[in-house]
Formats: C-alpha cells, structure tokens, sequence
C-alpha cells in the first residue's frame, strides 16, 4: 500500500501540469482579458468588456493587437501590457508561472489590490462551513433513511419517502433557497433568518454560546438549500446496495443460525453495503465545497470560494483564477486518494497495490 500511494501522489505532478497547461491555451485564447479590460476602462467602458471583444475593427498598437485601442498611446499600451505581464510571450509567461507555484507563490490579484493566497484564505471559512455542514447533514439523513427503506422495501412508508426524495431531487438548489427567503428572511412571509453573511455585524461582542447560535443560525437557510439538493442520491445509494446485500447468501445463513434482525443488518450488512457510501464521502465533500455551493453563496451573500472563481473568472483576473484552479485541482486529486486509501480501510480485501501490479 505505501508504494501505491507514493505512486500516486507523484501522478499527481503530471496531472496537474496537464491541467494547468490545457487551461492556459484555452484562457489565452479567450477574448477580454485584462488589457481589454483597462483598454475598456481608459475607453469609458467600465467593465463592458464584451463591447470591445465582440465589436469593433482590430487595431495594432505597439507590436500587440487589441480591439477597441483605437487613439490610445502605443507607449500607454505597452506600459499596461507589462503592468500584467503580457510583454512576454505566452510559453515564457506559463513557465514563469509554474516556477512560482512550486514556492506556492500564486501571485497577486489583478483587480483586488491582495494576495491570492490572502483572498484564499479569507474566503476559505464560508466554503468550509457549506461544504462541512451540508456533507455531514446529508449523510446523517441519508444512510439511516436509505437502512430504513431497504428494511421496509415496498411498504408505505417506502413509497411515500421515495415520493418525497424525488420531489427534492426535482428542485435545484438555488430554486430551493430564493423560495426559503421568499417564506422565511422577510420576502413575503416571516422573518426568522437573516439574508446575508456568515455572522451578525456584532458577532465579535457575543457571548461563546452567542457566537456558536449566531454561526449557525446564519448557516440554516443555506446549508438546507444544499441539503435538499444532495440526500436523494446518496438516501436511493444506500437503500439499494442494503437490497442487494440483504439477499445475497450469507445473509440467508446468518438467520438461519438464529441470529436477530439488528444483529444481522449491523454485523454482517452493514460493511459490506456502507462501501461505496462511506468511500464516497471524500468526493461529496469536496463536490459540494468547491462546485455545489457558487449559486447558494451568490444567493445568500456568502463571500466563499466559489463566488471568488467566478468572479475572477468573469473579470479575467487570471492570478486568482490559476490560483484557485490549483487548488481545486490538488485538493481533488487529494480526495481521491484518500477515496481510494477509505475503500481498503472499510474493506480490507480491497488491495489496489495488487491490482496494479
């Protein structure tokens, strides 16, 4: 196993340059970058980009073609292309880049004025608790609800929760949270909730159990957004890796040596049925923290990590947008050799070392 995972963790090297690089060529070739934006900016188009990609006869100033430069000084020019580094040529500028990630240097933003790996870090704590939360929830729901249809299968009960999941699985998220604001954060209804943010402007003057009612509170309409949205999956998963345990052989002769229901579900079952569930949770978590949660932060005002790629992405602020491709990126490769290192971990049998081999 030692071996195996060494192996792995150095694919993560390749992996990550091939990322990286594929998603270089294509950002590069995508109309709007930041010369385009201060070229909008010096031009009175604040932040209509678009405008100058899609229309507009293009120019040559100073040796660089950009659309929409028409009247501006070449000298002017070229002083933006080397404020964000496009006086060198691309291979040189991806080199240089690459240099700097190996000192986990991600540069600085473009338009915030900040580090990237500050504005990571600032943005980390809202992604963290969404995606913590609505994991741990979904799970909590969903294995005992998914245990209890397997054991109840084609009873009522079954049916009218699989009616339900369903009609959850059938709502997107963000349709979920507008309509839990619209009911209960003073849209037409009640006002229990707050609509924006993390914490309370006065959380710093809170008490410790204050401060823990506050979080929480604050965390209730958007972690139940995510909820909503993810425990059908997971709930039918379970339900139907029971069912097909449940009638295998081995559970045959468990009860027919007398053993109890209880007895038979936890100690022979459950194991064998939890595998995919269990090894999954590193790749749910990580799905709904980097992926499941941008329109909830949009939504309820959630400054996460989310927001921050999107925006970046938006506004062609490429350090941000390498930084946090980065991240997601080794974070994934991460989780999913720890994915991998839970199924030998949940089932000893497993041995992915010699399957390799």
């Amino acid at each position: 196993m030692p071996a195996y995972i060494i192996r792995r963790l150095l694919l993560i090297i390749p992996t990550l340059l091939g990322i990286l690089l594929i998603n270089f060529i294509i950002i590069q070739a995508a109309p709007g970058g930041p010369v385009e934006q201060m070229i909008a900016k010096l031009e009175g188009f604040d932040g209509a980009t678009s405008r100058i990609a899609g229309g507009g006869a293009e120019v040559s100033v100073a040796g660089s073609s950009y659309r929409g430069a028409q009247g501006l000084d070449p000298e002017l020019i070229g002083e933006i292309e080397r404020l964000y580094g496009f006086d060198k040529p691309a291979p040189e500028r991806f080199w240089i880049m690459l240099k700097n990630y190996v000192q986990l240097d991600f540069g600085e933003s473009f338009f915030r004025d900040a580090k990237v790996t500050e504005l990571i870090a600032e943005k980390l704590p809202v992604s963290i608790s969404l995606g913590l939360w609505s994991t741990l929830i979904t799970y909590l729901i969903s294995i005992p609800l998914g245990i209890a249809k397997a054991t109840r299968h084609g009873s009522s009960f079954d049916v009218w929760t699989s009616s339900a999941i369903i009609l959850g699985y059938a709502i997107p998220a963000f349709l979920f949270a507008i309509l839990l604001i619209v009911v209960f954060a003073g849209g037409s209804y009640f006002n229990w909730f707050p609509l924006r943010g993390l914490t309370s402007n006065n959380f710093d003057e809170l008490s410790m159990l204050g401060k823990v009612s506050d979080y929480f509170w604050h965390l209730a309409m958007p972690v139940t957004a995510l909820v909503i949205g993810n425990f059908a999956t997971l709930t039918l998963l379970t339900k139907n890796s029971f069912l097909d345990e449940i009638n295998k052989q081995y559970v045959v002769t468990a009860r027919a040596k007398g053993l109890t229901q209880h007895r038979v579900l936890y100690g022979h079952v459950f194991r064998n049925a939890m595998l995919l569930v269990i090894a999954g949770f590193p790749a749910a978590f990580l799905g709904i923290f980097f992926t499941g949660s941008m329109l909830i932060e949009v939504i309820f005002s959630l400054d996460g990590l989310g927001l921050l790629g999107f925006e970046s992405i938006i506004n062609r602020d490429y350090p941000v947008v390498f930084g946090t491709l980065f991240i997601f990126s080794l974070a994934g490769l991460i989780m999913k050799l720890i994915s991998d290192i839970t199924y030998t971990l949940v089932d000893p049998r497993i041995d992915f070392a010699n399957r390799e081999a």
